[in-house]
């Protein structure tokens, strides 16, 4: 008998994180309680965050709230952004880091495995790298894991991929 599987996994596209970013520097540019404004957002694929700069803090909750607007819009989770709290920075401004959460923890991971264990479903859970592997004989099992972790209250953004 064959045995089915999935991954549950947290990934960003980045694509679409410059994109949103992008569409949102050109709203705060075009509107109309912006102009005169120095409000930024600066993207680091590289380091894996977002700097928003602004000149005030009601500025930078709208900066914040069109950003997440757009991320909605593109698909992008609002979870796997955790932001950092706002600090002030040069010449009378607010500055906040925001850091992009992508792959699963190993806490999160073993977490995520015990809490598929304590169901008594019958299938397997094991962690791979920044990932977790269900596999079970049944396919009604796997959806049952499924809608376990798409129902629990994660701090973390989750997908499944790879459903065979």
């Amino acid at each position: 008998m064959a045995n089915f599987s999935f991954d549950i996994v947290s990934e960003i596209n980045w694509q679409e994180i410059d994109n949103a970013v992008n569409q949102a520097r050109k709203e705060i540019q075009q509107r109309y309680d912006f102009k005169g404004s120095k409000s930024s957002i600066d993207y680091s694929q590289k380091d894996k965050s977002l700097t928003i700069l602004s000149e005030d803090d009601f500025r930078l909750r709208s900066v914040v709230d069109i950003l997440q607007n757009k991320f909605v819009k593109r698909g992008i989770p609002l979870k796997a952004l955790k932001y950092k709290t706002p600090e002030p920075a040069s010449g009378s401004m607010v500055k906040q880091h925001v850091d992009v959460q992508q792959g699963i923890s190993k806490d999160n991971s073993r977490m995520i495995v015990k809490m598929i264990k304590d169901t008594k479903i019958k299938v397997q859970a094991a962690i791979q790298d920044e990932q977790v592997r269900v596999t079970g004989r049944d396919k009604d099992d796997l959806q049952a894991v499924i809608q376990l972790v798409k129902n629990a209250e994660l701090d973390f953004a989750v997908q499944f991929v790879n459903y065979r």
